[in-house]
């Protein structure tokens, strides 16, 4: 029925009667390459400069906003551009009537502007191009367009059926062409939904505010939405005690479909992408989020048992080790926590010995703590990633005592990158002090008493006695070890340049081949 769908879901699937829909402000997503223009196009259409102070072009808060054209409303709704947030992205599409694709002029179709393009297309989402940067020399919309056609999206120049317009954010050329062509686009579409019924909105952004408690951005979907409406979104429940304006932050009664609010009355944090639905009583609502519970405790315990099921294949087929990399993810929102989290999970390094995941054993909005530092301290090598927010004075000595670092970002893909490139030297680590040179194996001899040693060529800078090495074949890492012995012709010595033969013995390792190359590192 009715009430177990929407308890095991979050989603409601009853349909209104057609005869009780009534007109609705279109819902737009903006989506498109980092740095092709997505916020200062936002900014620009709410006549507002948030940009200047943002990070890299990549949102920091994923927020709902209106605005009113010759008397009609648009409704946009945020959600950060890199493919870091294909989740929240995907999310995103969901609850939109509209996707504006940006593309800049001078850079044509990127990676993520295909990304963008899937994502409508999986969400049956109709585009409209918005081809940015037009003020530039380089500009050249007609390419864009060219471009465009081989991901089947014919914009009316080449005789398909999309909108499109040539803007520049910056200087605001051309945003009313673009606003008209999305309440053109919304006419064709005829948007409507039925305002007389209880409310089924859905969050965009949840954080929590001094005084306030968890504050949720929301839009509504069907229905009206009123303070002192009980309800449950995702895992938690509630009852609205305040509706605040998404622009000017005025406290609202009452809000109808295509509205984006500010919740205030959550019991815990809901999570950006939650339905959230009208419950009949409290009881209702706390029944249905304790449920929901349960049935995300029953998921993550069976994701568990089968993790536990392949690292025993592992231990008794196999061939890889698996090494986790351990990180604390504390953000200024919740929405935010959870689109670097889920994009962390997806990281994955490997080689022919062993892959490298990322365990995220903390996700939060808020300051770092002392008892993140505390939880980060336990397992070795873990990581504070701390994004767009600052952490304790008693966060940052815990810190230093411990030895825990603490990483700052604003930019979500910064924090990605840091993370990848440290996975990749779990992976090959390096062995400890300075490269100094390496080299070649050339062939292999067996000396009575000390064991292989391989005679090879010192092809760049110089190697010497009782340094670190490590020995490649290939990519491959075979070991680390020390130099043990190392011979010009038969006499020790300490040192071989470049350019000249010796022959190494090494530490507790004699399986050379020739072509194997022998690192030399020097603390």
């Amino acid at each position: 029925g009715l009430e177990e769908s929407a308890l095991a879901t979050g989603v409601v699937f009853d349909e209104d009667d057609p005869a009780d829909l009534k007109p609705r402000a279109p819902v737009v997503t903006i989506m498109g390459h980092v740095d092709h223009g997505k916020t200062s196009l936002l900014d620009t259409i709410r006549k507002t400069q948030v940009t200047a102070g943002e990070a890299g072009g990549i949102t920091q808060h994923i927020a709902a906003y209106q605005v009113t054209r010759n008397d009609q409303t648009i409704t946009f709704v945020d959600t950060p551009g890199h493919a870091a947030f294909t989740d929240m992205r995907e999310r995103g599409a969901n609850i939109t009537d509209i996707i504006v694709l940006v593309v800049a002029a001078d850079d044509g179709v990127k990676q993520q502007t295909a990304d963008s393009i899937a994502c409508a297309r999986q969400a049956g989402v109709p585009l409209i191009v918005a081809i940015n940067k037009c003020d530039l020399e380089t500009a050249d919309p007609t390419k864009v367009m060219t471009e465009l056609t081989s991901y089947d999206v014919l914009t009316e120049e080449f005789g398909g059926d999309v909108l499109s317009s040539q803007i520049s954010a910056k200087k605001g050329t051309n945003i009313d062409d673009l606003l008209d062509k999305i309440m053109l686009q919304a006419e064709i579409q005829d948007i409507k939904a039925n305002p007389d019924r209880d409310a089924e909105c859905i969050v965009v952004e949840a954080n929590v505010e001094k005084g306030l408690g968890t504050v949720a951005t929301t839009l509504v979907q069907k229905g009206t939405l009123r303070v002192g409406d009980v309800f449950v979104a995702g895992e938690t429940h509630g009852k609205v005690r305040a509706l605040l304006s998404t622009s000017n932050n005025d406290r609202m009664k009452e809000v109808g479909p295509s509205t984006p609010v500010r919740v205030v009355g959550f019991e815990g944090v809901p999570c950006a992408g939650d339905v959230l639905i009208v419950a009949k009583d409290e009881q209702t609502a706390r029944e249905m989020a304790e449920n929901r519970q349960r049935i995300a405790r029953e998921k993550s315990s069976s994701s568990y048992q089968a993790g536990l099921m392949d690292s025993v294949a592992m231990t008794f087929g196999a061939v890889k080790e698996s090494r986790e990399m351990c990180v604390v993810v504390k953000a200024d929102v919740q929405g935010s926590a959870e689109a670097l989290t889920r994009a962390l999970r997806d990281l994955k390094r490997e080689d022919d010995q062993a892959i490298v995941t990322v365990k995220v054993l903390v996700s939060e909005a808020g300051e770092v703590s002392k008892s993140d530092i505390a939880i980060a301290s336990v397992t070795p090598d873990t990581t504070v990633i701390a994004f767009n927010i600052p952490a304790s004075f008693a966060a940052m000595e815990d810190s230093r005592v411990t030895g825990v670092p603490i990483e700052y970002y604003n930019i979500i893909y910064d924090a990605i990158e840091s993370v990848e490139s440290r996975m990749q030297e779990v992976l090959s680590p390096t062995p400890e002090g300075e490269y100094v040179g390496s080299a070649k194996v050339q062939e292999v001899f067996n000396i009575g008493g000390t064991g292989n040693i391989a005679g090879s060529r010192c092809t760049n800078g110089f190697l010497k006695k009782g340094a670190n090495v490590r020995v490649m074949r290939g990519d491959k890492i075979l070991i680390e070890s020390r130099i043990k012995t190392l011979r010009n012709f038969k006499a020790e010595t300490d040192s071989i340049e470049e350019g000249n033969e010796c022959g190494i013995g090494l530490l507790d390792f004699e399986a050379f081949e020739p072509d194997d190359v022998i690192e030399c590192y020097v603390e």
